[in-house]
């Protein structure tokens, strides 16, 4: 972005005022993408233009005209209220690749996405409590073969997770098949499994949570306290692999009745997801939340959304959700995971970045993608068919920096309401959301169009003072494809891309909204807005608490920040 000032320098001396300025405007008419080209070619148009010297008069006027019109910018705003909404707990994936295939001993994926100390800051792991009532499973019929496919094949990974402070929960495909109608951890859809539909029997209703206890216990004894259990994966999809069915009144008999086996006590903190379905329906999410008794076990309302984007199903089932004070994670989805022999393209990934975009704005407080290891997913498989980005195993893929922008920032951060000039829909052409995390300000913006935009940004309605700034960006080509880092220069103008306009008498701030672009611009805000203060008074109406990664904790101890309904928090010490 700075080419324009270097060529300036090495130039200035070459040819007369008139030759310097339409060498500028010829600069800037050309496309973003291709600068380097220009510059490398400057030299020969420099001579051109001292030979053209009667025709650069001649053409001066429609250059000028051309570069002025080149610089006007459309405009779109986002206005910020300070009304607070749902805390942000993280975002994640599944520790998995191929044919579902747990990690076992490669620990490259987690180390490379996980923690402050990664590049890209995931926080949330999601692992398969296998089928089975031991940890470590080996198949006599194959030789004693060890297994993946059991508790200890995600152990390692989840060993990591924790150690950097992160969220590990199981979630069950399957309770053991002697539990179950057909007798198999199978769901039943096929042929050579009798077309019998796979449901777990009434009258092992009362095993089940003491089932889920033994996979606790299993992870306890080998060093990782697993912070929450689902009940179900997509308990209304029949399929061939392993799966159970449960009816949504099914749900609410098994966990009415046999919840409160799951052993708390003993697994302090440990927190009940409801069954993920496939499409995050109601009715689905709801029955659990309107029965009292359900209520108040379920700590995690989650889903999928297969079949139907997060502002349809999972914005709905979000409502009874948040009215209840419960988090709200879309736990399993893959974009553009059938595009065939190649990686996404830059389009299929801003689609991502909308997409948790689009979860946070339905009222999600977690984010959990599907595959950890695929070339539509986060690090690459090292199969060459797919490119020469994905031919080297365990590296990091585009989409990983595009999910950095959230993970790294978004973490433990509270979403502000706030409305953009441009319609909040599915994949709409602008997308924008607004958060506050301790003393700093952060505006999302993602812009899918072909030309940039002037960004205003209207905080009239708020007490934030902005004070300076920094901007990630990532573009769709190969120089700005990664999550680079810049500082705002604050200005008079929009002249740079980098430059901060801040109208005080307004209270609105001016950036450049570059095309086709993701971008996370983050404000410092004076000292007397931050987010975390202390209380002039003390506050007793209904609290809730988390840790400094932003977990949400059940029973809080030692260090924490305790959130208040009316949108205030502080961090506090919270004695045994």
């Amino acid at each position: 972005m700075k080419a324009t000032a270097k060529l300036q320098i090495k130039y200035e001396n070459r040819g007369t005022a008139i030759h310097r300025f339409a060498f500028f405007c010829f600069f800037n008419i050309y496309p973003r993408d291709n600068r380097s080209t220009f510059c490398t070619f400057a030299p020969r148009i420099l001579y051109l233009l001292t030979s053209m010297r009667k025709v650069i008069i001649a053409i001066l006027a429609l250059a000028a005209v051309t570069a002025v019109h080149a610089v006007r910018r459309a405009t779109v705003s986002i206005t910020v209220k300070n009304n607070r909404l749902q805390t942000i707990t993280g975002f994640g994936a599944a520790c998995c690749d191929g044919a579902m295939c747990p990690f076992g001993t490669d620990t490259k994926p987690v180390k490379l996405l996980y923690g402050d100390e990664s590049e890209i800051g995931l926080n949330i792991m999601r692992m398969e409590i296998s089928p089975n009532f031991e940890g470590d499973v080996k198949v006599p019929e194959w030789g004693n073969w060890d297994t993946p496919y059991d508790w200890n094949g995600s152990l390692p990974s989840a060993k990591i997770v924790k150690q950097r402070g992160g969220i590990v929960f199981g979630t069950p495909w399957s309770p053991p098949g002697e539990y179950k109608t057909n007798g198999t951890a199978q769901g039943g859809n096929a042929d050579d499994q009798g077309r019998k539909k796979g449901k777990l029997r009434e009258d092992c209703y009362p095993k089940f949570f003491p089932w889920l206890n033994s996979f606790l216990k299993w992870m306890h004894q080998k060093g990782v306290d697993v912070d929450a259990v689902s009940i179900q994966n997509e308990p209304d999809w029949w399929v061939d692999y392993s799966g159970c069915l449960y009816d949504p009144q099914d749900l609410v008999k098994l966990v009415k009745n046999h919840a409160y086996q799951l052993d708390r006590e003993t697994y302090k903190g440990v927190r009940l997801i409801s069954g993920e379905s496939l499409g995050f329906t109601q009715n689905y999410t709801d029955p659990l939340m309107r029965d009292e008794t359900c209520r108040g076990q379920i700590d995690i309302v989650a889903g999928h959304l297969y079949g139907h984007p997060p502002l349809e199903y999972m914005k709905q089932s979000a409502v009874l959700a948040r009215k209840y004070d419960k988090e709200v994670w879309m736990t399993e989805h893959s974009v553009s995971d059938n595009i065939g022999d190649r990686l996404p393209n830059w389009k299929e990934q801003l689609e991502f970045a909308e997409e948790l975009n689009e979860c946070i704005q339905a009222g999600g407080t977690g984010y959990i993608y599907w595959y950890m290891r695929a070339h539509w997913a986060f690090v690459s498989t090292g199969e060459a068919k797919y490119g020469d980005k994905n031919k080297t195993k365990n590296k990091l893929l585009p989409r990983a920096y595009v999910m950095s922008h959230f993970s790294k920032n978004v973490t433990g951060s509270t979403l502000l309401q706030s409305s953009c000039s441009v319609s909040l829909k599915t994949n709409a052409t602008i997308e924008t959301s607004a958060f506050i995390k301790g003393d700093s300000l952060i505006i999302m913006a993602i812009n899918t169009l072909s030309s940039d935009r002037n960004f205003n940004i209207k905080l009239k309605d708020t007490p934030f003072k902005v004070t300076g700034g920094e901007m990630l960006i990532s573009y769709g080509n190969e120089a700005y494809e990664l999550c680079q880092k810049e500082a705002l220069v604050i200005g008079e103008t929009l002249d740079e891309d980098d430059a901060l306009v801040i109208d005080e008498t307004e209270n609105q701030l001016s950036v450049v909204l570059p095309a086709q672009s993701l971008c996370t611009y983050i404000f410092k805000l004076d000292s007397g807005n931050a987010a975390i203060k202390e209380l002039t008074q003390a506050y007793t109406g209904p609290k809730t608490y988390y840790d400094l990664q932003g977990r949400r904790l059940d029973k809080p101890q030692g260090l924490c920040i305790e959130r208040h309904a009316d949108g205030t928090s502080r961090k506090v010490i919270i004695e045994d």
